[in-house]
């Protein structure tokens, strides 16, 4: 049966929610070296550790996600490498806020279906369709309602067939429910037709004034007093943590939304969330999570990837081990808000929990805010408009 909305909210609950969503990784690729007491995330004696700007592109849609979970997740060599350096201020941001053990991708593939997830619970392009999104468009043109005739995206029914459609989908998410309700909100992005720009898929939004085509106006926007209730923010290419496309900036860029928080008027009514889209083709030491909910079963669910979680009134260093997915992140923004449910209200939000152990309840979890140690984002980085890849 799908979860109630009546798990603990934050005491009080927050009046801003910052979702940052980083690019293709796992909690063993990025947080094994880490060396974190509690963290679930290993190095193997087979894999090099590499630094986080370099290392390959490793192919992570749905066939590839079939074929490691089927051998075993024995994959070749260079699915074993891990972060060996530049990720400090992501372990950092573990070992003095939250981490989650095990949140899972809700999809098995790859970024253009894992975004629709992070706003609907889903990738099914309507209410009534039995048909997921299954991964990027067949000929990497522009995404979205905008987009040219032949930009298809792939999809699969319950029986595994596949078949394409346009990217343009009349489906409910999470932004009607916080309009509804008269929560401001933004999202975040690179350009405006990339995979990555979630809303321009959904009839209904792909021409809002709330899709923002500038990553680090965010930073403005909090300097400004002009924070949103809720804010998606994905990174440009210079700083995303895309393989083989990045500077090495993303752990600059979240820090720099962290700190900017941490040291404003914000701090003690905002919760960030700091996510990957999806698992990046590489190795990772737990078993995908199991589907037993009825629901989604041939697409969901997929490997784990990485969860901050950074506020006032989570415990330092606290380390949670429930089971969360995407439709988490929803569920969370729903209870904090009292929204309700997305849609028909059986999508991923309905099945997970709502994040809610990582808020200590009857007051603040700590004394303050304890400020994350980054290099300076350059000005090439933050003038950077790129898509993170194609992927």
């Amino acid at each position: 049966m799908p979860a109630s909305l009546c798990g603990a909210q934050p005491n009080p609950p927050f009046q801003h929610i910052i979702i940052i969503v980083q690019e293709n990784r796992t909690p063993d690729n990025l947080f094994g070296a880490s060396g974190i007491p509690g963290i679930n995330a290993m190095t193997t004696p087979q894999g090099t550790g590499i630094p986080l700007a370099k290392g390959p592109d490793l192919p992570h849609g749905y066939s590839e996600f079939i074929f490691e979970t089927r051998s075993g997740n024995k994959m070749p060599t260079a699915y074993y490498d891990y972060v060996a350096s530049g990720a400090q201020p992501y372990w950092d941001m573990a070992a003095e806020y939250g981490f989650a053990n095990q949140m899972y991708q809700t999809n098995q593939s790859e970024s253009f279906p894992s975004h629709q997830f992070l706003i609907s619970g889903t990738s099914a392009p309507s209410d009534t369709s039995d048909l997921f999104v299954l991964g990027n468009s067949t000929d990497d043109s522009h995404y979205g309602c905008g987009a040219a005739a032949n930009a298809l995206v792939s999809t699969i029914d319950p029986n595994g067939v596949r078949g394409t459609i346009y990217p343009c989908f009349e489906r409910s998410s999470i932004l009607e429910l916080l309009d509804n309700a008269g929560i401001t909100w933004k999202y975040y992005t690179p350009s405006g037709g990339g995979l990555w720009d979630a809303p321009l898929a959904l009839e209904n939004y792909y021409q809002s004034p709330n899709i923002v085509i500038k990553p680090p106006q965010v930073l403005k926007d909090i300097a400004a007093g002009k924070l949103a209730g809720v804010s998606w923010v994905t990174p440009a290419g210079a700083y995303s943590d895309h393989p083989g496309s990045s500077s090495g900036g993303g752990p600059a860029w979240v820090a720099s939304i962290v700190n900017a928080i941490g040291q404003s008027p914000y701090w003690n009514d905002t919760a960030i969330l700091v996510t990957w889209d999806d698992w990046g083709g590489w190795y990772d030491h737990v078993i995908p999570l199991g589907n037993h909910t009825g629901w989604c079963q041939i697409f969901c669910y997929g490997f784990r990837v990485p969860l901050l979680v950074i506020s006032s009134q989570t415990p330092p260093g606290y380390v949670d081990n429930d089971v969360h997915d995407f439709g988490s992140i929803l569920h969370f923004v729903e209870s904090n808000f009292n929204l309700g449910f997305i849609g028909p209200g059986t999508w991923a939000d309905s099945y997970a929990d709502d994040l809610s152990g990582f808020f200590q309840a009857g007051g603040d979890a700590r004394r303050g805010f304890v400020p994350i140690k980054a290099r300076k984002m350059t000005r090439r980085e933050l003038a950077d408009h790129s898509d993170p890849d194609d992927d």
